[in-house]
């Protein structure tokens, strides 16, 4: 049963070039997309590395953009995908789908890395480029407006839509659906650097077709790849997903924190506390979960992990798994039990990232600066697959909720 539903009216909106009208639906049940989570089995990718380009570029909200004269130039080095959740979108009439990587990190919606965009009798071209840097990867393209179709024939209009000319770090997606806030779209347009472009999230909601302006997402852990184990839901919350009820927590206001789906919190290790109240981050698009390099050293000390030299996470052995205590994440008075399993790289997916059937690594990272940077913690996918999240935009709050699979221990036994 789902908490809430759209709204009860028909109203016809006039859209731009080759406009479509879009009713709001009567009794229309929220929009919910699967998810897939996508590992790289290449095993080439040090993911410690990868998500501390991601931290960086998430610490000093590097340009998006070096629009002198032609180019467009990154100064973060891309390396490909090591883990990822997608989702399926179709773009234009007649529709095309596309496999896009979801991230509530960033804002801007494209495609064209893979499956190159097809334009349509709804696609219009702007005049601005457009480019995005990720940390592990980045962007850079022209911008459409065009009509983006999600399930059960739920349509936004006008949406914009970067189409790539030059991608880096996408191998076997499309592209990503930004679902962040639309500030983070600023800068990353060009000549319209001012211009603040509505996420998928902010049209759905404009054009009538949900009734809240929020997104809520459900991750759990899985040991096998791909794997259609996770729902997005525009518009509310689906209470099938999530146990008890779900706390939500104001944005934090330290920057550069605040600029995103960004949360005050603390952490300890079982009742050691190892990183006071700080600013943190809820990221989809990031695999580890990240904390301040004086934090990760406690935590090692404690844990009594090593770094491996491969994979970039801290490796332990089964007799301190064992001993292995319980993370907990205080936000706004509330207690997240982040458990030893979920503190575990699935096992049994090791060998996507270069260890062996055995081993049992740390999903725990350094973030790699010390507390007080403004952006001190980053929870990856890794902690959301815990638990429930809620992203508001119209109250500007991030709501998390326990799971059937808070306390799994799939990753272990799996």
């Amino acid at each position: 049963m789902f908490h809430s539903t759209a709204l009860l009216s028909l109203v016809a909106l006039a859209l731009v070039a080759n406009a479509e009208p879009i009713l709001r639906r009567v009794d229309t049940p929220l929009v919910t997309l699967k998810t897939a989570k996508r590992v790289n089995s290449t095993g080439a990718v040090n993911l410690l590395a990868r998500d501390q380009a991601r931290a960086r570029v998430l610490k000093t909200g590097a340009s998006p953009l070096s629009f002198k004269n032609a180019g467009i130039v990154s100064s973060v080095p891309a390396t490909n995908q090591a883990a990822d959740y997608t989702v399926e979108v179709q773009i234009g009439n007649p529709p095309t789908s596309y496999k896009l990587i979801l991230d509530t990190g960033s804002s801007n919606t494209w495609v064209g890395s893979d499956q190159p965009y097809i334009q349509t009798s709804t696609s219009v071209q702007t005049k601005d480029r457009v480019a995005v840097v990720y940390g592990f990867g980045d962007m850079q393209g022209t911008e459409f407006n065009d009509k983006v179709s999600l399930n059960d024939g739920l349509n936004v209009f006008g949406q914009s839509i970067g189409v790539a000319t030059s991608s880096h770090g996408f191998d076997g997606v499309d592209g990503v659906i930004g679902l962040g806030p639309n500030d983070l779209t600023v800068g990353t347009l060009s000549p319209d650097t001012s211009t603040i472009i509505p996420t998928v999230t902010d049209n759905l909601f404009s054009q009538a077709v949900i009734s809240q302006n929020q997104v809520a997402v459900s991750f759990q852990p899985t040991n096998s790849f791909p794997n259609v184990n996770g729902e997005i839901t525009f518009g509310g919350t689906d209470s099938s997903k999530f146990v008890g009820s779900i706390n939500f927590a104001p944005i934090t206001k330290t920057s550069p924190a605040t600029n995103f789906w960004g949360i005050d919190e603390s952490i300890r290790f079982g009742t050691t506390q190892i990183l006071a109240k700080s600013p943190g981050v809820v990221d989809t698009g990031t695999t580890l979960t990240l904390i301040a390099s004086e934090a990760f050293t406690k935590y090692k000390q404690l844990t009594g992990g090593q770094p491996n030299d491969i994979t970039g996470l801290l490796q332990i052995s089964s007799a301190q798994f064992s001993a292995l205590k319980s993370l907990f994440f205080n936000i706004n008075n509330v207690d997240y039990e982040f458990t030893a399993d979920a503190q575990i790289w699935p096992r049994s997916l090791n060998g996507a990232i270069g260890g062996q059937p055995g081993d049992i690594f740390l999903i725990i990272g350094d973030i790699g600066t010390k507390s007080g940077s403004g952006l001190d913690i980053i929870n990856g996918f890794t902690f959301l697959e815990r638990f429930y999240s809620v992203f508001d935009t119209a109250n500007k709050k991030v709501g998390l909720a326990n799971t059937p699979f808070t306390r799994a221990t799939t990753n272990f036994n799996g």
